[in-house]
């Protein structure tokens, strides 16, 4: 049970850190340098953004400013490196860069996060 809560932590918090605060003017990357504390990110993304990655793939809905705030903070390769195969049957990877692109903090394309490579190549 410890695991699965670990798990789904890791999940959300990699969620949350694909999706990040779109500003008015500028876009980051989520190649850009970390900025987060990589725990608390994973906590923040839990509390702000779970509801945004939860399977099943569709529909996907639009993240809160709250959970873009944290996106747009967290420390993403750290984040990538925590989702592990269990974490990826408890979130989807296609809303995570859904999330992590409308909020101006895409993942970069070829890049990868847990086992998912996302599409496209390298620019």
């Amino acid at each position: 049970m410890a695991r699965l809560f670990v798990a789904c932590m890791v999940l959300l918090g990699l969620a949350m850190a694909a999706a990040a605060a779109r500003p008015a003017t500028t876009t980051t990357t989520a190649e850009d340098p970390p900025t987060g504390d990589c725990n608390q990110d994973l906590n923040d993304l839990i509390t702000n953004c779970q509801d945004y990655v939860r399977f099943p793939d569709d529909p996907k809905i639009p993240p809160s400013a709250a959970c873009c705030g944290v996106i747009q903070g967290a420390n993403i390769p750290c984040l990538c490196s925590k989702v592990t195969p269990t974490v990826e049957t408890l979130i989807s990877m296609d809303k995570v860069v859904y999330v992590a692109s409308y909020c101006g903090r895409p993942l970069k394309p070829g890049s990868q996060c847990g086992s998912y490579h996302v599409p496209g190549a390298l620019a």
